[in-house]
């Protein structure tokens, strides 16, 4: 059956500014991380992605290695941009990334001129598209000097491949590095991606690099790889990623510690007719000022009720004072 995308997918939606760019993102993007490859069904990603776009997410965030296999991901997409989503891909903020292990060998990774041209040329290709929205530096080369990657970067926006750049996973050193490499070159970099949520506020120290370079911020992982919901309030299920193979979350992670603070914040989610999960979201947003946060899911419910989160945005005094305590 063909797409038709709802006619008011953009009344609920809240859209934030990019920083000092002439770019809005939605509050709540899509990360299509996980489940989104070849080794997840089609028509599921299908449908969490077509009913995302329906409620406003207009933001969909790829890497060259999201999958699994490395790839996939970029390569499903791109067919239902050929197939659902051609008509509307003006609408659309497309995103990906070079950074990690892609193809084997030494110019397959990090952050040399010739990875990231070559990379950005096959993800063009596996989604079938003449240019991303935004393209990221996935995360710091230890060895390729700094304005070889900026450069590489800002080459690809003038030749019309990239509109825009972004990094991520640097740390504040590093992003102010970067961010001062690529204004020099006219080339400002206008997001920068880190992990932050309730349970990992590390990257604070971002907030002022990016501020004072004028860029936004967009969060993954705002729910700490499932963490922050109600799943593990009463043991691990056998579902979860916890019980499975993940190499990202294992059974060591859900402690008595964690599963105290995470009962003590979803009795304030409660009182504020919330769900854990959507409190986590909108608070994240607020405490960490970002432009967006990068939603992940296995299924259009998911997204459903996070995206539900926004119409109560705002805390007390006296909620972000008890949440704070039960944090420290």
């Amino acid at each position: 059956m063909a797409y038709c995308a709802k006619e008011d997918r953009y009344e609920t939606m809240l859209y934030n500014r990019c920083g000092k760019s002439g770019l809005k993102l939605p509050a709540m993007s899509l990360g299509l991380w996980h489940n989104f490859g070849y080794g997840s069904s089609y028509e599921t990603a299908r449908e969490i992605i077509l009913g995302s776009f329906d409620m406003g997410i207009t933001h969909f965030d790829l890497a060259n290695n999201y999958g699994p296999p490395a790839g996939s991901a970029e390569e499903a997409f791109g067919k239902m941009l050929a197939n659902d989503l051609k008509s509307y891909r003006d609408e659309l903020v497309i995103s990906t990334k070079a950074g990690y292990d892609m193809w084997p060998g030494p110019y397959g990774n990090f952050g040399s001129k010739k990875y990231l041209v070559a990379s950005l040329d096959q993800s063009l290709k596996r989604m079938g598209l003449d240019y991303v929205d935004i393209y990221y530096h996935h995360r710091p080369d230890p060895e390729t000097p700094m304005w070889e990657t900026m450069d590489a970067l800002a080459g690809l926006v003038r030749q019309g491949k990239a509109l825009y750049v972004g990094l991520s996973n640097y740390n504040p050193a590093q992003l102010k590095e970067a961010a001062a490499l690529l204004k020099e070159m006219g080339v400002p970099c206008l997001i920068h991606q880190h992990r932050y949520s309730m349970l990992q506020q590390d990257n604070a120290a971002l907030i002022p690099v990016i501020e004072e370079a004028e860029m936004g911020s967009i969060a993954f992982c705002p729910l700490s790889q499932g963490l922050l919901t109600n799943k593990y309030l009463h043991g691990i299920p056998a579902d979860s990623r916890a019980a499975g193979k993940s190499v990202f979350l294992n059974e060591n992670a859900i402690t008595e510690d964690l599963v105290k603070k995470v009962s003590a914040l979803n009795e304030i989610a409660a009182e504020r007719g919330q769900s854990l999960a959507q409190m986590a979201l909108v608070w994240a947003l607020k405490a960490g000022r970002l432009t967006s946060v990068l939603l992940g899911a296995s299924r259009i419910s998911q997204v459903e009720e996070n995206v539900k989160a926004l119409s109560n945005r705002e805390f007390t005094e006296d909620e972000l004072k008890r949440i704070d305590e039960i944090l420290k």
